[in-house]
């Protein structure tokens, strides 16, 4: 799962979508000196990472990308996976994406003393270019991967995997189906665990 979903599957709470939007370039025990709530969402999203890579339907996804990008196959579907959410965004809430994606900056900026060095420098980019909005788009899925394409110095070789999203975009869409209607139930149960 990608920045989308682990802002959706955060559920409602400003700091907890924070916490989980950010754990990535958090490590160990580091979110111990965060606030409770900012915690919980990290902890969330290394729940989410962990069941996501271990999930038969993801590792379909993943098996089908494999011989081409290697490791890069999760981080690929990671963001296939949020293409259909925010697709799809209808079948998974009552508010519109813009207005769900704007407040979430609003709350980026609300916060911004407790998020970390990277989020603070990523912020900016992030929302001039609305990244989570142009998730909806093959085209944005493609520029995205274009970016992360040349933040691994071309190694990736990602930025032609809209190739794959194009060629196997109905099964991409099924799995992901599938996958977000499992996870979903997970993640909300890990999160009143917290």
């Amino acid at each position: 799962m990608n920045f989308l979903a682990h802002i959706y599957l955060s559920g409602e709470n400003d700091l907890i979508k924070i916490g989980n939007f950010m754990a990535d370039g958090i490590r160990g025990k580091q979110f111990e000196h965060f606030p409770k709530d900012v915690q919980k969402g990290i902890l969330l999203h290394r729940f989410i990472d962990t069941y996501t890579d271990s999930h038969d339907i993801f590792r379909t996804s993943t098996k089908r990308l494999h011989e081409r990008y290697h490791h890069y196959a999760g981080v690929i579907v990671d963001i296939v996976y949020d293409h259909f959410l925010a697709k799809n965004w209808t079948n998974y809430s009552d508010e519109k994406l813009e207005s769900f994606i704007s407040r979430f900056y609003n709350s980026l900026h609300d916060n911004y003393d407790i998020l970390t060095e990277k989020t603070q420098g990523l912020m900016p980019y992030m929302i001039e270019r609305n990244w989570l909005l142009s998730y909806r788009t093959k085209e944005g899925i493609h520029q995205i991967l274009t970016q992360m394409d040349r933040r691994s110095k071309n190694i990736s070789q990602m930025q032609f995997a809209i190739e794959e999203l194009n060629e196997f975009y109905d099964e991409f869409e099924e799995e992901f189906t599938s996958f977000f209607e499992d996870i979903k139930i997970h993640a909300k149960e890990k999160l009143l665990s917290l």
